[in-house]
C-alpha cells in the first residue's frame, strides 16, 4: 500500500517515510542533545505560513523589528525553534518542503542571540551602495550563496550556527552545509521515495 496521503484540495502530502527521513537529517540519532533545530520561514512564500504560526506553541519571533503593519507581518521572515514531535514541525515539512518555504539549521544558542545574528543579514548593499533585502532564508538563495563565500564570509554567516540544511533543487534531496571554521563542506542526501506495492 502506498503511504502517500492526500492534501485537502487534491494535492498530495509528503509520504510518511520522506517526512521521517527529513526529520532524521534534522535530528540525527546519537547527536549531542544540546543542539536545537531551528527554521527561518519566509511568510511571503505562502499565506499559510503566518496562519500556522499564529496557532503555533513553539518558541518563535519575527526577524523584522518594531511595530509592523499587518501586511508586513504576513510576509515577514520568522525564526522558530522546532520540536521533532510537534505538529507544526510536521506541517511545515509536509507543506513547505519542495516549495521553498524556508531554511533549517542547528545551533545551541538561544532565540535572542540567533535573532540578532540572523537580522544582520537582512539588508545588504550592492556595488552602488543601494540597500537591498537579502532573502537568504529562501533555500534557492542559500544553497547557491554559501558555496561562493570566502572563509571570512562563512565565519560571519555561520557565527553561532553549526549546520544549515535546505531542500535541494530536486525536492527528493536535502543539502547539508557544515563549516569547520576554515572550509565549507556540502553533502547532498538522497531522500528515498517509498516503493509502491
Amino acid at each position: 500500500m502506498n503511504d502517500e496521503r492526500r492534501r485537502p484540495g487534491g494535492g498530495k502530502l509528503m509520504a510518511h517515510s520522506l517526512l521521517t527521513q527529513i526529520q532524521d537529517a534534522l535530528w540525527p540519532r546519537g547527536q549531542a542533545g544540546y543542539y536545537k533545530v531551528w527554521t527561518v520561514l519566509d511568510g511571503a512564500r505562502d499565506q499559510r505560513i503566518y496562519s500556522a504560526l499564529v496557532g503555533c506553541y513553539l518558541n518563535n519571533c519575527c526577524l523584522y523589528g518594531g511595530d509592523l503593519p499587518s501586511a508586513t507581518k504576513l510576509t515577514a521572515p520568522y525564526l522558530i525553534e522546532l520540536d521533532r514531535e510537534d505538529r507544526f514541525t510536521r506541517y511545515i515539512i509536509n507543506r513547505g518542503w519542495g516549495n521553498s518555504w524556508g531554511i533549517f539549521f542547528r545551533a545551541h544558542e538561544g532565540m535572542e542571540k540567533l535573532r540578532r545574528h540572523l537580522r544582520g543579514f537582512l539588508v545588504v548593499k550592492d556595488e552602488q551602495g543601494k540597500r537591498l533585502i537579502f532573502r537568504y532564508y529562501d533555500p534557492r538563495v542559500l544553497r547557491v550563496y554559501l558555496p561562493t563565500c570566502l572563509t571570512r564570509e562563512l565565519q560571519t554567516v555561520f557565527g553561532p550556527i553549526d549546520r544549515f540544511l535546505v531542500e535541494g533543487k530536486d525536492p527528493n534531496t536535502l543539502i547539508r552545509f557544515d563549516f569547520d571554521g576554515m572550509a565549507l563542506s556540502q553533502k547532498t542526501i538522497e531522500l528515498q521515495a517509498p516503493s509502491v506495492k
